[in-house]
């Protein structure tokens, strides 16, 4: 009966190799929560080294795009192309978005208060369960607009009043927001440690096409549609640090988890309603758009 016990007084190959098991498993886990992982109250705290978007790119990204796009007053040499009109309007929508994130206020007073309004957007969408309160060091709210090219008008039918626009889009900025966090390890029990993350992320390119559809006239709720293309180009370019002592600089799988998340997001809100004044409301909209979901769902 002896013989069947795994554990005696006389030490065998079998205590050997399932002690040697244990050990190699206890290191990992040491290894792991100590070396990568963060298990103190203040996370964030530990984290020394918060990466930023070069300064010199940014100030040789905007002479360029100056260049491109003459300011307000200037006239380019080349002649104007049709969409000129509309693209000094985007201009000057983004550069209004651009001071209200600010409060209207220059320099490092209203960069703070853009901030703040970052991270307080930030942390309302992030899933709780799985990131830690989510701190944003600094924004670049950049200085440019989406471009308009190449439109084209198109007919359903050759005696079809109504007709579509088409036309493409370039958003190239300098848009960007450096933020940490910590991605939240539950098991085996809740908060069990957190792996400190440090992400940079920069807008390199936005490129697609955007159709605009009127209303019938015989439509209850008229609006205006505007709908992108899903083939649309986006390239973001990523800095990022991961671990609590030992740190893993700018991880491949990391950048293309943040594209795939940002293409998602970007392709589930691919069609925009304008509601036109007077004409209708966001209610009735809402109301529409519901109703023609329920009817789809019915098919």
């Amino acid at each position: 009966m002896a013989g069947n016990y795994v554990f005696s007084l006389q030490p065998t190959f079998t205590q050997g190799l399932i002690l040697g098991q244990l050990s190699i498993l206890v290191l990992l886990i040491l290894i792991l929560k100590y070396l990568f992982l963060d298990s103190t109250e203040y996370p964030l705290e530990t984290s020394i080294y918060h990466p930023g978007v070069d300064a010199s790119n940014n100030i040789s990204l905007r002479k360029s795009q100056t260049k491109a796009h003459p300011s307000e007053g200037e006239v380019p040499e080349s002649s104007p192309e049709s969409a000129e009109w509309l693209n000094m309007l985007l201009q000057q929508i983004a550069d209004v978005y651009r001071s209200k994130l600010r409060d209207d206020l220059p320099g490092p007073e209203g960069d703070e208060i853009a901030r703040r309004r970052v991270e307080e957007y930030a942390n309302k969408i992030r899933p709780a369960g799985f990131l830690d309160h989510i701190r944003v060091h600094s924004v670049d709210l950049g200085v440019s607009a989406p471009r308009i090219t190449g439109s084209a008008i198109k007919r359903q039918k050759s005696l079809d009043p109504l007709s579509e626009t088409e036309f493409d889009v370039t958003y190239c900025d300098t848009a960007s927001v450096s933020l940490s966090t910590s991605y939240l390890f539950n098991y085996p029990m809740p908060s069990f440690a957190r792996l400190p993350v440090t992400l940079t992320i920069s807008l390199s390119l936005f490129k697609s096409s955007i159709v605009i559809s009127p209303p019938p006239p015989s439509s209850t709720t008229p609006v205006l549609t505007l709908s992108v293309s899903p083939d649309f180009t986006l390239d973001l370019t990523t800095t990022s640090l991961m671990g609590s002592r030992a740190k893993l600089a700018n991880v491949p799988k990391l950048h293309e988890l943040i594209q795939h998340q940002v293409r998602r997001v970007l392709a589930s809100k691919a069609t925009w309603k304008v509601v036109l004044p007077g004409l209708s409301t966001v209610a009735g909209v809402r109301r529409e758009i519901k109703k023609e979901q329920t009817e789809d769902d019915a098919w």
